[in-house]
């Protein structure tokens, strides 16, 4: 059942020729969002654990907390959804910006591909759209705007104490190589740099970058298996420090507590060292030295 779902998903939307037009930007990543039990535990784990402070938090009607908004840089954040206690530490999406929103818009209805939900503001402000890669991964695309919220906390909330100031990539599991590459090779235009692991010449990981930044995302190939064994540590978040040993060193002085951190050289498929940990909620984080993927690049627009 699990197959002829990605199978639909996948052939939604056909690709088309260069008639079609010029493919609108896709700068970075813009957010990743994951499922958490509660916001202030999770949230204070971010602030007093990572580094990073919380410039906004939304409310439902009866003024409890929904969503919490870590701040990384200016144009990312982690966003944390208030969950239940099947759904903490599971991704629930993660966001591309554009500088063109509604070019993209026709743009992917041009392809024929299937939009979960079309252009909307959301709360924050900010204008998005919603998409679905072949494996139920849902995507965001979003274009800042000058009178959001993220706007108004541009320069601000950027703690100097930061692990990290910049995601770098997003983690996700596929099943079909061909499904995934046609969606975000040949649809969104990410660009293939680096593939590994796997056995029998079939790769277990590739590496694809954002078509106008150096952000990235890695394509977990599941082993076949119908469900991931811990979906929880399957999907996760990438980010980017120097000097990761000494990123271990940081974490470890701000918790009387003992983290779960695991440290990892430089390794068989030549990637940088790296150390991993996870939330209160079982989310997977990574910590990554540069794999020289490219630089970060921002488009010259005010959010």
């Amino acid at each position: 059942m699990r197959f002829i779902l990605t199978c639909l998903l996948a052939f939604s939307f056909l690709i088309q020729d260069a008639s079609l037009g010029h493919r609108p930007h896709l700068f970075g990543i813009a957010h990743v969002a994951f499922h958490v039990g509660n916001i202030n535990r999770t949230e204070s784990f971010y602030e007093n654990i990572l580094g990073y402070q919380q410039p906004f938090l939304l409310d439902d009607e009866q003024d409890k907390p929904t969503i919490g908004f870590v701040k990384v840089n200016d144009f990312q954040y982690v966003e944390l959804f208030r969950g239940d206690e099947q759904a903490p530490g599971q991704l629930d999406h993660f966001a591309l910006y554009t500088d063109n929103l509604t070019a993209m818009s026709a743009y992917l209805h041009a392809l024929g591909m299937y939009i979960a939900k079309d252009i909307h503001k959301g709360r924050t402000g900010n204008p998005f759209l919603t998409i679905r890669d072949p494996d139920g991964h849902f995507v965001e695309i979003v274009q800042y705007a000058s009178n959001s919220m993220t706007a108004q906390s541009q320069g601000k909330f950027m703690s100097v104490s930061r692990v990290s100031d910049h995601i770098s990539h997003v983690g996700i599991v596929i099943n079909s190589v061909d499904l995934a590459m046609k969606f975000y090779r040949d649809a969104l235009g990410f660009r293939e740099f680096a593939r590994g692991g796997g056995t029998e010449g079939h790769p277990g990981w590739i590496e694809l970058q954002l078509p106008d930044g150096g952000d990235y995302i890695k394509l977990i190939i599941s082993s076949g298996a119908t469900v991931p064994t811990n979906p929880k540590s399957e999907n996760y978040m990438g980010l980017a420090s120097a000097d990761v040993r000494r990123a271990a060193d940081v974490l470890r002085s701000r918790t009387k507590v003992s983290l779960n951190i695991s440290v990892s050289a430089q390794n068989r498929d030549g990637l940088p060292a790296h150390l991993d940990l996870v939330d209160p909620d079982g989310a997977h984080i990574e910590i990554a030295e540069p794999i020289g993927a490219g630089s970060m690049q921002h488009p010259m627009h005010s959010q």
